[in-house]
């Protein structure tokens, strides 16, 4: 039988019969255990996608479980595959119906650079039209580089502060790419 593993309180004063942290801490904690990703799935990558959410890897481990494929209802968006420029303005605008706070992970070589792709139609990284918070290398990535990246964008998810999204630093990245 396995054992099964609870996510580790956040730093805090315990005593008998109460715990006391920072409200900020026990939101992230909440918020990285509980991410609802949209895939954006396009080609190779996608199937990676596929696997990494079927029985042997089993996403669900990490609160990831809820695919959703309304951004009205995403909170992760996962780019994986090939982006065409034609395509941009559309991943663009999923980006912007997905509720704030909203993180991207770009799967696969493709979507973090283009991958073998170096013509006039492909889109040479997803971030020229969107930011991302995470990129998960290799041509198709395997299962463990997705959950990977996914563990990186808990980390990510855990760690930020919840006034990041009003400071003058994030406006500026946003700004940066049109988006006010």
């Amino acid at each position: 039988m396995s054992k099964i593993e609870i996510a580790a309180p956040p730093a805090g004063f315990e005593g008998q019969g109460f715990f006391a942290t920072k409200f900020e801490q026990a939101v992230g904690l909440a918020r990285a255990n509980s991410i609802w990703p949209l895939p954006f799935a396009t080609s190779c990558c996608g199937i990676e996608f596929m696997a990494t959410m079927a029985a042997n890897y089993d996403l669900a481990r990490f609160g990831a479980e809820r695919i959703s494929f309304s951004p009205r209802q995403a909170d992760l968006l996962m780019v994986t595959g090939t982006i065409s420029k034609k395509m941009g303005p559309i991943l663009r605008q999923v980006y912007l119906q997905m509720a704030e706070p909203r993180w991207v992970i770009a799967v696969g070589a493709c979507a973090s650079s283009g991958g073998i792709f170096d013509t006039y139609s492909v889109l040479q990284g997803i971030d020229k039209v969107i930011p991302v918070d995470v990129y998960v290398p290799g041509c198709p990535p395997r299962p463990e580089q997705i959950i990977d990246g996914i563990i990186k964008i808990q980390e990510l998810v855990k760690n930020e502060p919840l006034r990041r999204r009003n400071s003058e630093e994030y406006k500026t990245l946003m700004s940066s790419y049109g988006i006010e």
